[in-house]
C-alpha cells in the first residue's frame, strides 16, 4: 500500500488527516504543535518528529498549512527527501504563484498538485469538502476522494487560482451583510426582520456563513486569503473587505476566532 504523510494538522488539516485513517494506507502525521496529532496517533497514524522524517519514506505527502511562510519553511525541510516518483498534494490557500515557485524547487521525478478546498470544518469531519485540483491529479485522485468531491480545474496553479475567487466572493459576501445591518440599523429597522429579509434574497449564503456556528474559518487566515487576492488584480470593493478583515484579525478577541465573529467587528468599525 502506498505510504502517506501529512502535514498540518490545524482546524482544516486534522478532520482531513482523519479521513486517510480507515483508507488502508500507512499514515505519517506531523504538526508544528506536537499534541495536536495526539487523536490521529490514537487512532492508528504514526507521529514524525520532523516535517523530513515524516515524508522520508512517503509515496504521497499532502500539505494543509496556514500560508504562504508556513508552506516556504516546510518545503526546506522535506525538498531535499523526497524521491523520485512522489505525488505532493498541495492543499493549502497559497495561492498560485506559491505553487509555481514550489514547483520550481522540486527535484525531476517528483510531481506536484494544487488541490485547495471548499468548506469549513463541518464538511472536512465528514469528508464532503469541494476539492479545486489543478495540475496532473491522476495519480493522486483516490486519496482526493477520501476528503470529498473532486473538481479538476485545469494546469498547476488553476486550483490556488479559483480558490482565491471563491474566498474572496464568500469573505466579501459576509462583510456586505455585515454592513447591511449596519444600514438596517441605521435606518431604525427590526435587526431579526432585515436579517431574515437578507437571508430569503441572492445573498442568503452569506447571511448563513455570517451567522454560522459550529464551524472555523480564522480571522486571521481570512485577512491572509484577502491579502493574496487583492495583490493580484486591482479590486477596490474587496480591498475595503481586506482592510475590514485585517482589522479584526488585529484584534486578539477575534484574530484566531471564526470570521462571523468577525461581523461584529466589522459593523462596529
Amino acid at each position: 500500500m502506498e505510504k502517506i504523510a501529512f502535514l498540518g494538522l490545524g482546524h482544516m488539516g486534522a478532520p482531513m488527516a482523519r479521513q486517510l485513517l480507515g483508507s488502508g494506507h500507512p499514515l505519517t502525521v506531523w504538526n508544528r504543535t506536537a499534541a495536536k496529532a495526539e487523536p490521529l496517533v490514537a487512532g492508528g497514524a504514526r507521529l514524525a518528529a520532523s516535517p523530513a522524517e515524516a515524508v522520508r519514506d512517503a509515496d504521497v505527502v499532502v500539505t494543509m498549512l496556514a500560508g504562504p511562510a508556513a508552506l516556504d519553511a516546510v518545503a526546506d525541510a522535506i525538498v531535499p527527501e523526497l524521491r523520485p516518483g512522489v505525488r505532493w498534494v498541495e492543499m493549502s490557500t497559497v495561492g498560485p504563484d506559491a505553487v509555481k515557485e514550489l514547483a520550481a524547487r522540486l527535484k525531476d521525478g517528483v510531481t506536484l498538485v494544487d488541490a485547495p478546498v471548499m468548506g469549513s470544518t463541518d464538511r472536512a469531519a465528514a469528508g464532503q469538502l469541494g476539492i479545486l485540483a489543478g495540475g496532473e491529479t491522476a495519480a493522486v485522485e483516490h486519496v482526493l476522494a477520501r476528503f470529498g468531491t473532486v473538481t479538476r480545474t485545469g494546469p498547476l496553479g488553476s486550483g490556488a487560482a479559483l480558490k482565491l475567487v471563491v474566498n474572496a466572493a464568500v469573505l466579501g459576501g459576509v462583510a456586505l451583510v455585515a454592513e447591511a445591518l449596519v444600514l438596517a440599523n441605521a435606518l431604525g429597522l427590526d435587526e431579526d426582520t432585515a436579517r431574515t429579509a437578507l437571508a430569503g434574497g441572492p445573498i442568503g449564503g452569506a447571511v448563513g456563513r455570517a451567522f454560522a456556528e459550529g464551524v472555523h474559518f480564522e480571522t486571521a487566515l481570512a485577512a491572509k486569503d484577502m491579502d493574496l487576492a487583492t495583490s493580484v488584480a486591482r479590486l477596490p470593493a474587496m480591498e475595503a473587505v481586506s482592510a475590514h478583515f485585517r482589522r479584526a484579525a488585529a484584534d486578539p478577541a477575534t484574530a484566531h476566532a471564526d470570521i462571523a465573529q468577525a461581523v461584529a467587528r466589522i459593523r462596529n468599525f
